[in-house]
């Protein structure tokens, strides 16, 4: 073996070590995966209730195009 080169212990160190990392890094994938899932279902159901919010305010109102005597308070 020339003395340059690298022995068979060191490779298989080298593996292993990127093994384990190819592992966690997977495993980080996984995580990430399942929270930007978890996340869109969130997004999902938050257009979900401003969609029904939306469809219980009367028409007319909620676009700043009411009367201004709607808005006061009922002892004026």
């Amino acid at each position: 073996m020339s003395q340059g080169a690298p022995d068979v212990t060191q490779l298989e160190a080298r593996i292993t070590e990127l093994e384990i990392k190819a592992s966690f890094a997977e495993d980080l994938m996984d995580h990430l995966n399942a929270q930007v899932a978890r996340q869109q279902e969130q997004i999902d159901a938050l257009v979900r209730e401003i969609t029904q919010l939306r469809r219980q305010v009367p028409e007319g109102r909620g676009d700043g195009q009411g009367s201004l005597r709607d808005e006061l308070p009922p002892h004026y």
